[in-house]
């Protein structure tokens, strides 16, 4: 028995039909919203190339995402943005994305395995799974999730804001990123928490 699988059968019981896994892509870069994803399978439920989505290609990963959509019983989203982001920092955006993509799930889960150390408030029954997206087969798929959903957002936004290659590098502060954000300035895509030590950065050069 795949490991992934065999991770989430060992939660399983007479009381826990409906798990749910859940996770997040966007804790890291400078720009865009954090995306969090929950995934609903059936104990039969299965399909081998699914993994940890930083693991998998891009082109993997969209013929995933179409696949877990398709077969899962319920995946729920949750996405917050850059105003959100400066406002509250990010691990707390981070948890409020994944409590926003589990209410978003149809049948209600009775336990929600989260990726990482921390969880969110809920009256749902939650464990927290460190490098569950390599462990955990609902984790790894909500990973699918999250990654690609995100992804497709900052390609979408990159057509407004070329210059700053959210295209390639999806709003990871990248050299070129970084280069384009000294010599452009920040957008309104931007997390201006996450900017400040480069901005200082900026203005030091330009006092020296």
């Amino acid at each position: 028995m795949n490991s992934l699988i065999k991770f989430d059968k060992s939660f399983r019981n007479r009381k826990i039909k409906y798990l749910a896994g859940v996770d997040e892509a966007g804790r890291g870069p400078i720009a865009g919203p954090v995306v969090a994803a929950a995934v609903i399978f059936d104990n039969k439920t299965f399909h081998n190339k699914i993994n940890d989505s930083k693991k998998l290609n891009e082109k993997t990963r969209e013929e995933l995402f179409e696949w877990i959509v398709k077969n899962c019983i319920s995946y729920g989203i949750g996405i917050l943005d850059h105003l959100e982001i400066d406002r509250i920092n990010i691990l707390q955006a981070s948890l409020k994305a994944m409590k926003i993509a589990v209410s978003n799930l149809k049948p209600e889960p009775q336990l929600c395995l989260i990726d990482g150390n921390k969880t969110f408030n809920s009256d749902l029954k939650t464990i927290t799974v460190i490098n569950g997206d390599s462990k955990s087969f609902s984790i790894a798929a909500a990973s699918i999730i999250a990654k690609v959903t995100r992804d497709r957002i900052m390609k979408e936004h990159s057509k407004n804001y070329p210059q700053y290659f959210w295209n390639h590098n999806k709003g990871y502060a990248t050299s070129a990123h970084i280069h384009a954000v000294k010599q452009y300035g920040i957008s309104e895509l931007h997390r201006k928490t996450f900017l400040s030590k480069i901005l200082n950065e900026e203005k030091q050069e330009v006092l020296f």
